[in-house]
């Protein structure tokens, strides 16, 4: 079963347990699930408000952003445990089956830093057009995704470390520098 489908509590005994999954690369989506959750949240307060009715429209369209995103975030909870698995239960196998399954756990903490920086590029809009009691939830969500992509940044460079394909290593190296721009930027 998913952990989509279970309690916090039980993700948080798993995460905290002597186990190889979850972890850092799963709770990074979890607070990039829970930043944009909270993005949402501030998009829900302001729609219906006569208060804000010029920016109803663009309130709209990033709550469809922010769910898309948190929904995904979600998504990358469950598949970081699933690929980080077959990392670990390849270590001493075929060294190219290892460095696949490497690959591919490298590929899931990117797409993290990706949505993270998508979810934060979203908090200057809501900071000027969101319904004003809802501002330090914005600034809660906004500070939720740069720790996801701090966290998840992490994971793809300790990855990068053990990976061979050096063309895949570097291309991977200048996104996260780009997405690294974007995230300290503010």
């Amino acid at each position: 079963m998913s952990y989509q489908q279970r309690s916090i509590k039980e993700y948080l005994d798993d995460l905290a347990a002597r186990k190889p999954a979850p972890g850092g690369g799963s709770a990074s989506a979890l607070a990039g699930a829970l930043g944009c959750a909270l993005l949402s949240m501030s998009c829900n307060f302001t729609l219906g408000k006569e208060k804000y009715k010029d920016d109803q429209p663009r309130i709209k369209q990033t709550l469809k952003q922010t769910e898309g995103l948190r929904k995904r975030l979600l998504a990358l909870v469950d598949l970081d445990v699933k690929v980080y698995y077959k990392v670990f239960n390849s270590r001493k196998g075929k060294p190219d089956v290892y460095q696949k399954n490497l690959i591919s756990a490298t590929n899931v903490p990117l797409e993290i830093c990706r949505l993270a920086v998508s979810g934060y590029q979203l908090c200057p809009l809501l900071t000027k057009i969101a319904n004003k009691y809802l501002i330090s939830d914005v600034r809660a969500g906004e500070e939720l995704l740069k720790s996801c992509f701090k966290s998840a940044e992490f994971n793809v460079i300790i990855n990068l470390s053990e990976i061979k394909d050096v063309s895949f290593v570097n291309q991977t190296k200048r996104e996260l520098a780009n997405l690294r721009k974007i995230i300290k930027g503010r």
